[in-house]
């Protein structure tokens, strides 16, 4: 008898440690509330949202401030707890936007010049400098790890050359293989320093980084984000700014052009002495701006409970409006991207408000402003948080419900959609497997989606898992569960409009989530995090 017990115990380890979805009963009552979210509600607020009035909701906007306004006005009637600053509901973040002239930032390699955007963009740093130039590796000091990018050679005075086959938006190029966060300790420039850092301090004039392929790949795409300068928030920039040597990214071509005729190229082993010299030339203005995270707090019922949160939220920017796009229509409205996670988490909120009962934990509800930045609004909510962000057990990211791949769609660009039954869900058993069995198991016990884990992947090269907010809450280790619809024809580009939407879909998919942050709301005890965040996750 004890050994089939142990069998038995040994059998459900197997299941929970696999994946097995915990079987979760949906009352009646529950199904009532979820049904509460409905296309009708979530078309009427997209139009609002995703209409041309809003300008495509750019960080920073009058259009995405309007739309802040518009979903703080809701959260007001339905009676909502503001969980901003001060007891409103925004969290403000101050911006710094650097206006860049393209007609004085200029680059010269060997005697030939290069066009600003077509070849180059200008990435940090203002100033002319020129000098000879030098391949420097990844730029990255790590004395603890033995790493140091320029040793053999001296930068000082001169254009030092960087290259990796990966991209950061923080440092340019991420940190060396084995190389973690605790690894960076000591003084800066001294003991460890990131590829900018380090070529400050060592006296380098300029830097160049030859973009890798995930980078070369939307080369059109960074003219929205570099070709006018660069806006960041201010808490996330350097405390030293001042001085910085002109930091260019160039393309293929320029790179190609770096190394031609050398004895090594930009794989070498080692850094070395190019037989070249370069000339950068950056202008540029400053101002300082606003934009705002929005944070309400719906209170659980449970006396004890209610002090821990099952975070659900969404990106209410998009990219805004390009009045040099070609063709009519200048605005990128972003119905899918991510209005239809903006509104489907304002709807999700409509249906707490209208409940009879509420959940046994409190529900926090964030808009996160700047995800097409960069995750600005979640790293800024994760790092600044007006909450206790310790008490946040999950959270349940919504970015990109909207559309679906119809019957007999060819088109090559909607070959990876899902369609009108189906929806991505990535990372939910990623940190907790009580929260990958929750998720599964409540969509079982409910519509029986296509949930597609074919992104749920570490080494997926389309790396999903870095590109929206549930990111940074996972970095925080918070675990965390990503909805996504998949890419389109549509992505990006100025015809991500209200009209393409799929709202049944939609309301099938929110209500699905709505049930999932019910049941994890409603568990005994918190989500254990009884996995650690992949290595390769690490960082973006």
């Amino acid at each position: 008898m004890r050994r089939n017990l142990f069998a038995f115990l040994l059998t459900l380890s197997l299941l929970a440690s696999s994946g097995f979805a915990q079987a979760v009963k949906i009352t009646s009552a529950e199904r009532k509330i979820a049904e509460g979210i409905t296309a009708d509600q979530m078309s009427s607020y997209l139009y609002f949202v995703a209409s041309d009035a809003m300008g495509g909701r750019d960080t920073p906007s009058s259009g995405l401030d309007v739309t802040a306004e518009f979903i703080k006005m809701n959260l007001q009637k339905w009676g909502f707890k503001p969980a901003g600053d001060n007891g409103t509901f925004f969290q403000k973040i101050a911006l710094t936007r650097e206006s860049l002239d393209p007609e004085k930032t200029t680059l010269e390699v060997g005697g030939q010049a290069y066009k600003f955007a077509e070849d180059f963009y200008r990435v940090s740093g203002s100033g002319s400098v020129s000098g000879p130039i030098v391949f420097g590796k990844t730029g990255w000091l790590v004395k603890s790890k033995g790493i140091d990018a320029y040793a053999g050679v001296d930068v000082k005075g001169k254009i030092v050359v960087l290259y990796s086959s990966a991209f950061s938006q923080q440092t340019m190029i991420p940190r060396p293989a084995g190389v973690t966060q605790e690894d960076l300790k000591g003084e800066v420039g001294v003991d460890w320093a990131n590829p900018l850092a380090y070529a400050k301090a060592k006296g380098a004039a300029g830097v160049i980084v030859i973009a890798p392929p995930e980078i070369q790949g939307m080369w059109g795409q960074l003219r929205g984000f570099l070709g006018r300068g660069r806006t960041m928030v201010e808490k996330f920039r350097p405390a030293d700014t001042g001085n910085n040597p002109p930091a260019f990214l160039v393309s293929e071509k320029v790179g190609n052009a770096i190394f031609a005729g050398e004895a090594a190229d930009k794989t070498s082993a080692n850094a070395f002495e190019i037989k070249k010299t370069a000339s950068l030339s950056s202008v540029s203005k400053t101002e300082h701006l606003m934009t705002q995270n929005v944070a309400a707090i719906w209170e659980g019922r449970d006396p004890v409970l209610k002090n821990e949160m099952v975070a659900i939220g969404a990106h209410y920017d998009h990219v805004g409006t390009n009045p040099n796009a070609p063709g009519e229509d200048k605005i990128w409205n972003g119905a899918d991207d991510d209005g239809s996670g903006t509104v489907a988490v304002l709807s999700i909120a409509e249906a707490l408000a209208k409940s009879k009962t509420r959940p046994k934990r409190s529900i926090l509800f964030v808009w996160h402003a700047g995800e097409e930045k960069g995750l600005w609004g979640s790293e800024y909510f994760n790092k600044f948080p007006t909450v206790d962000i310790k008490n946040v057990i999950a959270q349940l990211n919504i970015d990109m419900i909207g559309r679906s791949r119809k019957p007999g769609d060819t088109n090559p660009k909607n070959k990876d959609l899902t369609d009108e039954n189906s929806i991505y869900v990535i990372g939910a058993e990623m940190m907790s497997s009580t929260l990958g069995s929750i998720v599964k198991g409540t969509n079982e016990g409910f519509l029986k989606l296509g949930y597609d884990y074919r992104y749920d992947d570490p080494k997926d090269t389309n790396r999903f898992f870095f590109r929206s907010d549930h990111f940074n809450y996972a970095l925080n280790g918070i675990p965390i569960t990503f909805w996504f619809d998949g890419v389109h024809e549509d992505y990006h580009q100025p015809g991500d409009s209200p009209d393409k939407i799929d709202y049944a879909k939609m309301e099938k998919v929110a209500r699905t989530i709505f049930l999932t942050m019910w049941e994890v709301s409603d568990l005994p005890t918190r989500p254990a995090v009884d996995k650690q965040l992949p290595p390769e996750l690490n960082q973006r």
